[in-house]
């Protein structure tokens, strides 16, 4: 392959200003503030507690933002392997003039001091987001966020649903709904009524996508108003249901959001397999794990039944990838979305991009997104993505199959962009 034609193509990908499809960005807090902020995101965390800093020294109570850093370098040496720790670099030469090529015990603390004073600025903001070439950050809401004091045309709201699926058994979960929608949910049609004010509220506030993420276990399926009535009433009662009622339930409440996605014209984003609290030791948000008993067989009737939503679907497994791959292949609604979690790494996103390119409709991909909870991730993981992209374009298109550098690079733009504008309608 040749080394010029992928710096050819990546330097059309870096020039491209991007939509990011899917963060955890709080947008009232969006950029960092200590390297602590960086730090503190769960890769380094788990990766530093599997390394073997105690989860206690991690999560000491009252611990500042300088020791928490301080702690969590001393393991860095252990992670310097990790393409986690190239972000950190990436992220400190980029954005903080930082020269050297790992940040190590002697290093840390210039570093640190260096980016809080960066951070301090009043425009930091602003910075991190021009320089990483970011237009629109998607967001992920719970479902009862005002969506106020933001702006909403850069920050888009998202509606995420996993508390209403999965645990609406709980109290606190309908106190919450009921609050939001001023309402009171005591049978089936008022349960649907408040849900569909959630969608009113969202969509009139500019979001643009459902979400939800989804244990291995679940099944989606149609529940009648009769059937889910007397579970409903239990619920509301105070009576703890059954796993079985519990899974009718969460049924219920998925298949009145995929409802109210179609008369909403709203995508539906499925982050399917993540099996919850598989490592109760670990530390915050390392705790879960992919699954492979998932399959998007679970999911057929679903895609039957609603062929007006669109799916994106993002999955932990590259077995679960050749399966999506499938999926987007014959189904009109399902569409690839992202390298999720554990698939985020560069040998399984270059194998599952050239697999996505190679066999699926070219408006059907979402080639990336950041996941992320901080700004300033977003410049070094997409610049991983694009550098990936760059060399599936450059081999699998131009050298194999003899398609020019203009071609290839449409491509590149349609993945990286183009589709999230068409798809999520932005």
């Amino acid at each position: 392959m040749s080394s010029q034609l992928v710096q050819t193509i990546q330097a059309e990908l870096d020039s491209l200003v991007l939509i990011d499809p899917h963060t955890h960005i709080n947008p009232h807090s969006a950029a960092s503030e200590t390297l602590a902020d960086i730090m503190g995101y769960h890769y380094y965390t788990e990766l530093a507690h599997s390394a073997g800093l105690p989860r206690e020294q991690i999560e000491e109570p009252g611990i500042g933002p300088k020791e928490k850093v301080g702690r969590l370098v001393e393991k860095l040496g252990h992670l310097d392997n990790t393409v986690q720790v190239s972000w950190l670099v990436e992220m400190s030469q980029n954005f903080f003039g930082f020269q050297d090529v790992a940040v190590t015990t002697e290093n840390w603390e210039s570093l640190y001091d260096t980016a809080a004073a960066k951070m301090a600025e009043p425009d930091w903001e602003l910075q991190v987001l021009k320089q990483s070439g970011l237009e629109k950050v998607f967001l992920t809401n719970d479902f009862d966020d005002p969506l106020s004091g933001f702006d909403t045309s850069l920050y888009v709201p998202c509606l995420r649903t996993d508390d209403l699926v999965f645990h609406f058994t709980k109290a606190t979960t309908r106190e919450r709904l009921e609050k939001a929608t001023s309402s009171t949910v005591s049978d089936p049609a008022s349960l649907r009524a408040a849900i569909g004010q959630l969608f009113e509220h969202f969509t009139k506030n500019g979001a643009k996508a459902c979400a939800i993420s989804i244990p291995p276990t679940f099944s989606p399926a149609a529940v009648s108003d009769s059937e889910i009535e007397p579970i409903l009433a239990s619920v509301l009662s105070g009576r703890e249901l059954t796993s079985d009622e519990a899974s009718i339930l969460s049924r219920f409440n998925f298949w009145t959001l995929a409802t109210f996605c179609a008369e909403y014209k709203l995508p539906f984003d499925l982050m399917i397999g993540v099996n919850r609290a598989v490592y109760p030791a670990g530390v915050f948000q390392g705790q879960d794990l992919y699954d492979s008993r998932v399959s998007l067989i679970q999911y057929q009737e679903l895609f039957n039944t609603f062929p007006q939503v669109t799916f994106p679907v993002s999955v932990l497994a590259q077995t679960s990838n050749q399966e999506l791959v499938s999926y987007a292949w014959i189904f009109p609604n399902v569409v690839t979305n992202g390298h999720w979690w554990y698939s985020n790494i560069p040998p399984h996103i270059e194998l599952d991009c050239r697999t996505r390119l190679s066999a699926v409709p070219q408006t059907k991909q979402i080639g990336y997104y950041s996941d992320m909870y901080k700004l300033e991730f977003a410049l070094p993981k997409f610049a991983m993505y694009r550098r990936i992209l760059a060399k599936v374009l450059a081999n699998d298109f131009v050298i194999d199959r003899g398609w020019n550098e203009e071609r290839a690079i449409a491509l590149g733009k349609l993945n990286l962009r183009g589709n999230v504008e068409t798809i999520f309608n932005v």
